[in-house]
C-alpha cells in the first residue's frame, strides 16, 4: 500500500502535468495542491476567461472515487439503489484525469466535464450492481467504485474541452 507522501506526490506532478500543458495551449495556471475542496486549478486564457479544473492523477490501475459525491446511494437492506444525480459542484467545471508515465513524454491525458465524469461513474456503478444483484460484495455501506482507462478513451487528449 503507498504511503500518505506517495499519494501527495502523485497528486502534484498530475496538477503540475495539467498546467504545464495548459501553459502549453497559451493559458496561464495557477494550482491549489488540494487546499480547496472542488478544483484543483484555475486557468486563465489571454482574454482573461477563467477554467476551473479537478485533475485526478494515478500512477497506474485505476482512479478512485466515492460514488456518492456523484449520485444519492439508498441502502435498502443489503442492497444498494441509485437515487438522483448530485447537482455539480461548480458550474461547467472540467476534469483532467492523468496517468503519469514512467518517462518523460508518456503521461496520459483525459479531458472531460464534470457531468461526464459522473454519467459514465453512475452507468458504471448501475452494472456492478446489477452484476451482483445490487448487493455490494463486501460491505453493503461502501461507496467505493473505479473508473478504468478504457471508459474515458474517447476522451484521451480533448483539449478542446478547455476554451
Amino acid at each position: 500500500m503507498r504511503d500518505g507522501r506517495a499519494i501527495q506526490l502523485t497528486k502534484q506532478i498530475g496538477e503540475y502535468l495539467v498546467a504545464s500543458e495548459l501553459a502549453r495551449r497559451g493559458y496561464l495556471s495557477s494550482t491549489f495542491s488540494g487546499n480547496v475542496p472542488e478544483f484543483d486549478i484555475i486557468a486563465a486564457n489571454q482574454k482573461g476567461k477563467m477554467i476551473l479544473i479537478q485533475v485526478k492523477a494515478i500512477n497506474g490501475g485505476s482512479w478512485q472515487f466515492a460514488i456518492d459525491r456523484f449520485v444519492n446511494i439508498k441502502i435498502v437492506g443489503n442492497k444498494q439503489q441509485i437515487e438522483n444525480k448530485i447537482e455539480q459542484p461548480i458550474k461547467n467545471l472540467i476534469c483532467v484525469l492523468v496517468i503519469i508515465g514512467k518517462d518523460y513524454g508518456e503521461d496520459e491525458f483525459f479531458i472531460l466535464k464534470w457531468s461526464k465524469l459522473q454519467e459514465i461513474l453512475i452507468n458504471n456503478h448501475d452494472v456492478f450492481l446489477k452484476k451482483h444483484n445490487g448487493e455490494r460484495p463486501k460491505s453493503k455501506e461502501s461507496m467505493h467504485c473505479g473508473l478504468n482507462k478504457e471508459d474515458i478513451l474517447r476522451y484521451k487528449d480533448k483539449w478542446n474541452y478547455i476554451k
